[in-house]
């Protein structure tokens, strides 16, 4: 498809008041830019941070759009926000494409960042070795299904090894309970995997809860580029405009 008749990608991140928030999914936007040369990549936010949501569709009017969210499950801004997002251009052609998570690409940028961090290979067969999986939790018990399909994805990538997910907010357990859930089955060299788009307040809180070590957050990721593309391409091959969340294909 020439570029030209590409509909625009607009990702969707969260919003942070930490200003490295903002600066990392402008880098990994530029990096999806690079993958798909002569895409129109714009970025909108959920709350927080400028340009948002709204005011980017309506920059756009009714110019074919596909809403990525920049989210890793499934929630009430998936479920809700965009579609309210999108509803308010009547004329749009708008797709809304699923989140990021869960999928192996994550597994393979999660378990990237744990490598950086001093994990080893050799760790992930180790009778004393575990990982919590540091995630920003929502009441909606879709997105925690997510958590958990995601956490079962990055022990098998790491060879088998525990991985409990955790939460920074609305669900249990938190960070630190996961922690000592897996200290009491003597695993004692227990590593937090920062399963965050970006840095902010909770992906800093979990990390202060690491008795051994702390990924950081996905952040700029080749893999997670690769992952927007992917959601972006899904959504464009659907036949009509969707205003709600498709959970169609992984």
């Amino acid at each position: 498809m020439p570029p030209t008749d590409r509909p625009t990608l607009v990702a969707v991140a969260h919003g942070s008041r930490d200003p490295r928030a903002l600066s990392t999914v402008t880098a990994l936007l530029d990096r999806v830019r690079e993958l798909r040369p002569g895409l129109d990549v714009r970025l909108g936010h959920v709350e927080l941070n400028e340009p948002l949501l709204d005011d980017t569709l309506r920059s756009l009017g009714s110019a074919p759009t596909v809403i990525v969210p920049l989210l890793l499950s499934r929630g009430h801004h998936v479920k809700h926000d965009l579609p309210r997002a999108a509803a308010a251009i009547p004329a749009g052609d708008i797709r809304i494409a699923r989140p990021l998570g869960p999928h192996p690409l994550l597994a393979e940028a999660l378990a990237a960042r744990l490598a950086e961090a001093g994990w080893r290979p050799e760790d992930g067969s180790s009778r004393s070795a575990g990982v919590v999986l540091a995630s920003a939790g929502s009441r909606d018990p879709e997105s925690a299904a997510d958590t958990r399909r995601m956490a079962a994805m990055l022990g098998e990538r790491l060879g088998g090894v525990p991985v409990v997910p955790a939460y920074a907010s609305a669900l249990a357990p938190t960070v630190p309970a996961a922690v000592k859930a897996l200290t009491a089955r003597g695993r004692h060299r227990i590593a937090v995997a920062s399963y965050f788009a970006a840095p902010g307040l909770f992906a800093t809180r979990s990390a202060a809860a690491a008795p051994w070590i702390a990924a950081e957050p996905l952040g700029t990721h080749p893999a997670l580029a690769r992952l927007l593309l992917h959601r972006y391409d899904q959504a464009r091959a659907l036949s009509r405009p969707v205003r709600r969340l498709e959970l169609t294909a992984a």
